[in-house]
């Protein structure tokens, strides 16, 4: 019986949300005409959880709502955007994360992913909150760099659960997501 409770006041560490994510803000890199976009597009409509993408080709950015209830995969993302041939140069979550409360290497689960904050002072963020992913592959190399740079965590250059995210409660080696507000 106390094996059983410690295990479950570990897992309430990384603190469970009711949060959902409803849209996203993607910035693709090289494209050159509206064949790529649309490559892109085509792409990202293959994926179960996303309902609607609408292109701005003159910025080169797709405008990206999720099917409610589904969770979100931010990999499954980046890797439609490659296997179109292109980069990921920025991805914002934006959804209801109401009442929830983050910190600076502060961990949140929303829907089946982990979260973990960087460079963010401790706040309880609003209804239609935008996070951006500081993983690599999911913004600049330069951008990357100086994120990766200002942290000594394992996690952050490697995407998956260090030290900092153990503690937490985020099983070994799980898949982290590094997001900033």
């Amino acid at each position: 019986m106390k094996k059983l409770f410690l295990l479950g006041l570990v897992f309430c560490l990384v603190i469970a949300s009711n949060a959902q994510f409803t849209s996203a803000g993607l910035r693709a890199n090289g494209l050159t005409c509206a064949m790529c976009s649309n490559a892109i597009n085509k792409a990202l409509l293959k994926l179960p959880f996303i309902q609607t993408v609408k292109p701005d080709i003159k910025n080169s950015t797709f405008q990206i709502t999720f099917k409610e209830g589904q969770d979100i995969n931010p990999d499954a993302i980046k890797d439609a955007v490659e296997d179109a041939g292109f980069s990921v140069g920025r991805l914002e979550l934006s959804g209801d994360l109401s009442g929830d409360s983050v910190a600076n290497d502060k961990h949140i689960r929303i829907g089946g992913s982990v979260y973990h904050f960087l460079d963010v002072g401790e706040q309880v963020i609003n209804a239609n909150t935008k996070i951006v992913v500081v993983d690599k592959d999911f913004l600049s190399l330069k951008q990357y760099k100086k994120i990766s740079s200002a942290s000594s965590m394992s996690c952050v250059k490697t995407g998956r659960a260090g030290t900092c995210c153990t503690d937490a409660g985020v099983a070994e080696n799980a898949r982290v997501y590094h997001v900033t507000i």
